[in-house]
């Protein structure tokens, strides 16, 4: 069973001992970031620094001048938290180590393109915009994100590639000093929270035979209970339906899914034009197409269909939802990676994975994804270690 760990450039450039540290683990592949959002991570065995700060959205490497000129909608260079190619530098040591290097892009998701670009920016209902989720529906936005996975994905040395936030994001987002925690928002609240009232949306509910202002009202209407404290405890697509009613969100979710579909296979299209034969492509994933966020929700049948497989979210008991359902419309040469945090600190729990990894087996799953080899403790990277060797 294939395992990749995920890795930042800034975890290997500047410490000698890092790729081989991280193919120590017995892991085969690393997943190198090469486009990333903004974030403030810990480094905790780095010879020159504890904390590294990416203050916005930024690509690893060079971005190709020819390929953006005259766009308005471009990628940014990242700041001194990895300057020049720092990716190119990573890939360079951890396949010297011996490790396979695929990629890992993030797409849908970049405040600074929010807030420089408003426009393309994600309208909830209220009007609000929400500067961290370009909303995938406008066609400028899906054209820049295709590319951008192309540019990203298909790196020196790659062998494949992971598309993180290929599809809708929403609300849920830690943005900087988060206080949205105030009103506990279950599934359906964060589905209304999450739908988009730009003019494309707009235009998009109205080809589903709605009236896009009587939407917004009813959504409006429906989460007015939820700010006064009424809660809404229930999971899943039927709360949704529950707190919209069943006929409104089903058209909601019909516009949003030809959206999410249409930037799909355009990522997917454009990596592949780009790569060499037998590149992989593969898509973070959650099997319930409502979702929003990091691993997006998808249609299991159709993205299987359109990349080489999927990497689901399976920490803290989650395999046995978002498997099956994979593991379903999973044909040969498929994959179905696992995902597990091994960070203590942030959930995970690295002394069970040999027992979870087992259970994802048991599932359908064909390899392992370890969160995170740059952000764990020593203690936790030992027991990962541990772990591999018994499994592999």
């Amino acid at each position: 069973m294939r395992a990749s760990a995920f890795v930042y450039p800034w975890d290997v450039v500047g410490d000698p001992d890092a790729a081989a540290r991280i193919a120590g683990l017995n892991v085969r592949q690393v997943t190198l970031a090469s486009a990333y959002h903004s974030t403030r991570a810990l480094t905790p065995r780095h010879p020159r620094h504890r904390l590294v700060t990416a203050e916005y959205a930024a690509v690893l490497y060079p971005p190709d001048p020819a390929r953006w000129a005259g766009r308005r909608l471009r990628p940014y260079a990242a700041g001194d938290w990895a300057p020049g190619d720092a990716y190119g530098r990573a890939a360079e040591a951890l396949e010297a180590a011996g490790l396979e290097v695929h990629s890992w892009v993030i797409l849908a998701h970049n405040s600074r393109l929010g807030a420089e670009h408003p426009d393309t920016s994600v309208v909830n209902a209220y009007g609000d915009r929400y500067p961290w989720a370009p909303c995938i529906a406008r066609p400028e936005v899906r054209a820049f994100l295709a590319d951008l996975a192309a540019e990203a994905a298909v790196r020196p040395g790659a062998r494949g590639t992971e598309l993180e936030s290929c599809g809708w994001y929403g609300m849920a987002h830690l943005h900087a000093h988060d206080k949205i925690g105030g009103v506990g928002l279950g599934d359906a609240a964060q589905y209304l929270m999450s739908l988009c009232f730009c003019g494309t949306c707009r235009e998009g509910y109205a080809e589903e035979g709605l009236d896009p202002d009587e939407v917004a009202a009813a959504v409006r209407a429906a989460l007015a209970p939820v700010w006064a404290g009424a809660g809404t405890g229930d999971a899943g697509w039927a709360a949704v339906g529950t707190l919209l009613g069943a006929g409104l969100a089903e058209a909601t979710l019909a516009w949003r899914t030809r959206a999410a579909r249409a930037l799909q296979e355009a990522a997917v299209r454009a990596v592949r034009a780009a790569a060499p034969p037998g590149f992989r492509v593969l898509l973070h994933a959650d099997p319930a197409p409502y979702r929003t966020g990091a691993n997006v929700g998808v249609d299991p049948a159709h993205i299987l269909g359109v990349a080489d497989g999927v990497v689901v979210p399976c920490t803290g008991g989650a395999a046995g939802t978002v498997l099956p359902p994979f593991a379903a419309h999973a044909g040969p040469g498929r994959v179905l990676a696992a995902n597990f945090t091994v960070v203590g600190g942030m959930g995970g729990a690295p002394g069970r994975l040999a027992e979870d990894a087992a259970h994802a087996a048991a599932l359908g799953a064909t390899e392992l994804r370890l969160y995170h080899a740059g952000l764990a403790s020593d203690q936790d990277l030992a027991r990962v270690t541990g772990a591999l060797r018994a499994l592999l």
